[in-house]
């Protein structure tokens, strides 16, 4: 694998997060706890992969400017600026929310999983947007 292939890795990975976040959400709507625990690692493992493989990318390749112009680019810097805003705030979030459930304080578990879930979620689907609009538009 090369410095180029990691955008699209990337992708991927943020992709499969999302796919095991709503996996993780529908498994707890059926109380299938242990299930979701593990989905829930699971997406969270896949998280820090992409957070590891982001970092090492813009520490070799740098920043990456959008090219094209015109209203796409206004609707490209929206979905950035909320997606890094919302991506700052995820991390501490959801290892909260995941401490609070190894600790088996459901109640706040549940409380913060709440808001936590669509913010990840978000972040998640619009780091794939954002790699689309970059790389392959």
């Amino acid at each position: 694998m090369e410095l180029r292939d990691l955008p699209a890795l990337n992708a991927a990975l943020n992709s499969t997060a999302a796919i095991l976040l709503i996996a993780g959400y529908r498994l707890v709507r059926q109380r299938r706890l242990e299930a979701h625990r593990r989905v829930m690692l699971a997406a969270l493992a896949v998280s820090v992969l992409f957070l590891a493989s982001y970092l090492f990318y813009h520490f070799h390749a740098g920043s990456v400017k959008f090219q094209k112009t015109g209203p796409i680019r206004a609707v490209y810097f929206t979905i950035l600026i909320s997606h890094t805003i919302l991506a700052a705030a995820v991390a501490p979030m959801a290892l909260i929310t995941v401490y609070r459930a190894w600790t088996k304080r459901f109640d706040k578990h549940r409380a913060l999983a709440r808001v936590t879930l669509p913010v990840w979620l978000y972040v998640s689907v619009t780091g794939v947007i954002v790699y689309v609009m970059l790389y392959r538009m």
